[in-house]
């Protein structure tokens, strides 16, 4: 953008940033990258994990560890003309809690657990607005009216733990906007989010920037998402930036591979083909969509042999409602389906809807308050810990987080072959060991992660490495609860077609519990959509999204991000 400087809020000018490796060796996490946000505009900076974004930030902030972070000396960073690398700590600080805020992406490490809400949003008030206790407390309930907390005077003494996970977010932009800043640094905001939430934190963003006049600068993973809500696009791969335009040309006419790689590996919501294209087939291709059979055809058949059926399952909670009282919270009311044989049930709703409770329910993860998990036909909910022994292996679950399901103390060659060691898989220890091997040919992984950790490797990866877990035991069905919902778009078209493919091969089953709407779409034979605990709504794919007949899925589905720019060309 060639904007006057009077128009041009925030600068940053040959960005370098290299991240101390050893003593003598730095690894350059930004190479030079220079760009604009100028004023009461939204700026977006897409890219995938690794491409340097979230670093870019960070810097602007001041926020990165001094001790193994260098910025090049020829770098600047300049906010209303004045360089941010040039003022002492004190005056970073002062202007970063003032006119510059940052809203992290995962709100439940960045507030803190032992405070009340109110209590964190008044620190900042009475930190950089001089206010006492009681006027920061009055103005910390204004400003969670503002950002559409329902009840803020008495939301204002909840702790993190006691809000969902939309509310914990709209905490953390109260917080950044108490100060009114000119500059809000949105940092993958919605991710994981589900897309009604999702649109209200994206409406709730615009609605604050057009009231206060504030420019927005929106780091996401995300292309659909951001044609909803940019004004100008910086799209970056490796420390550097491909591509850089106004959001229309970015989307009606990209002009870099990489972009238009980035547009084309999500699942399309009008289309099933037998694969999703990758960020590296795309790109080998000059960034032109590839070449592909027809559609994969999705539904159930009335010949379908039937794996599991769950009849008439409840899980009730009892929880705290007072010091003395308590109540019961009823997470999965009266849910009943099938699931044949080589299919998969998509299982769809918000955080709350009762879908991974479920899931973690027939898993026997949580003890059922009544009702039968039958596989192939025997009821595995009425059987003794030893008589499911047997049943566990054919029945195995991939979680949403890798980083949490993962043993950190153990290389990725023991965290295959424990569970082949506890089921009596495998005659001898080298040929659980070779089993290893294979399974991790077969997720994509090279051989020598067989003596890595976890740590070592990507989230992409992780989830693979997790997935690879569940298959050394050749499990029937597979729940699969969130496992893609927090990749790049580029690996979870990757994943994606490692199921499929796995699918394919072995006849598995799946139960893949999301709130992506685009995913479940791409990848369900038959749809379940669960809210409050129960099933509202159940139908093959196709017809369910062309013809929701509830208004709940009807919801779901108009909030699902539409590029605006292709809607417009059309």
């Amino acid at each position: 953008m060639n904007g006057t400087e009077s128009e041009r809020l925030l600068e940053v000018d040959n960005l370098r940033v290299s991240f101390r490796t050893g003593k003598k060796t730095f690894f350059e996490a930004v190479k030079g990258i220079s760009f604009v946000v100028p004023a009461n505009s939204t700026v977006a900076l897409v890219g995938e994990s690794g491409s340097g974004k979230s670093v870019s930030a960070l810097a602007v902030m001041g926020l990165l560890p001094p001790e193994n972070v260098v910025i090049d000396a020829a770098s600047d960073i300049r906010y209303r003309g004045k360089s941010l690398l040039g003022m002492t700590p004190q005056e970073r600080r002062k202007l970063c809690g003032s006119e510059i805020s940052m809203v992290f992406q995962e709100p439940m490490s960045s507030l803190n657990p032992v405070f009340t809400v109110g209590a964190q949003i008044g620190e900042v008030l009475r930190l950089h607005m001089g206010m006492d206790a009681r006027q920061a407390r009055e103005r910390a309930i204004e400003l969670l009216h503002e950002v559409g907390i329902v009840d803020p005077e008495h939301k204002v003494d909840a702790y993190p733990h006691q809000l969902s996970g939309g509310q914990q977010q709209r905490v953390m932009i109260a917080m950044a906007i108490a100060c009114e800043p000119q500059l809000l640094i949105a940092d993958e905001p919605t991710t994981a989010l589900d897309v009604t939430i999702q649109r209200q934190i994206i409406g709730l963003i615009q609605a604050l920037q057009r009231k206060r006049h504030m420019s927005v600068l929106f780091i996401t993973h995300d292309l659909q998402l951001v044609s909803e809500i940019a004004d100008e696009v910086i799209v970056m791969r490796y420390g550097e930036i491909r591509e850089q335009a106004d959001a229309k040309t970015v989307f009606e006419r990209p002009s870099h591979p990489y972009t238009k790689a980035l547009l084309l590996c999500r699942p399309p919501m009008d289309a099933r083909p037998q694969r999703l294209p990758v960020i590296e087939d795309i790109m080998a291709s000059g960034g032109e969509p590839l070449a592909g059979g027809p559609d994969r055809i999705r539904g159930y058949a009335e010949d379908d042999e039937i794996v599991l059926e769950v009849r008439h399952l409840r899980k009730h909670f009892e929880v705290r409602d007072g010091f003395f009282r308590k109540r019961v919270f009823e997470a999965v009311r009266d849910v009943s389906f099938t699931l044949p044989r080589r299919r998969t049930l998509g299982i769809v709703g918000e955080s709350g809807s009762g879908k991974t409770t479920l899931g973690l329910t027939l898993m026997r993860l949580h003890k059922a308050t009544s009702g039968q998990v039958l596989f192939e036909g025997n009821d595995i909910l009425a059987m003794s810990d030893k008589e499911f022994m047997p049943y566990r292996r054919r029945i195995q679950i991939v979680f949403q987080n890798p980083y949490a399901s993962l043993n950190p103390r153990f290389t990725i060659g023991q965290i295959l072959m424990e569970p082949l060691t506890i089921h009596g898989i495998g005659a001898t220890s080298s040929e659980r060991r070779e089993m290893a091997f294979d399974w991790l040919r077969r997720v994509g992984l090279p051989a020598d992660a067989f003596y890595r950790y976890p740590h070592e490797f990507s989230g992409g990866q992780r989830q693979r490495i997790a997935i690879a877990r569940c298959l050394t035991m050749r499990p029937e069905v597979l729940v699969c609860d969130e496992s893609v919902s927090a990749l790049d778009v580029s690996v979870q078209a990757q994943t994606l077609n490692l199921l499929q493919d796995l699918q394919d091969e072995f006849g598995l089953s799946y139960l893949f519990i999301s709130h992506d709407l685009s995913v479940v779409k791409y990848m369900a034979d038959e749809v379940m959509v669960m809210q409050h605990g129960q099933v509202v709504e159940t139908g093959q794919s196709d017809a369910l999204y062309r013809h929701p007949s509830h208004p709940y899925t009807q919801a779901l589905l108009a909030a699902v991000p539409k590029d605006r720019y292709r809607l417009m060309a059309g």
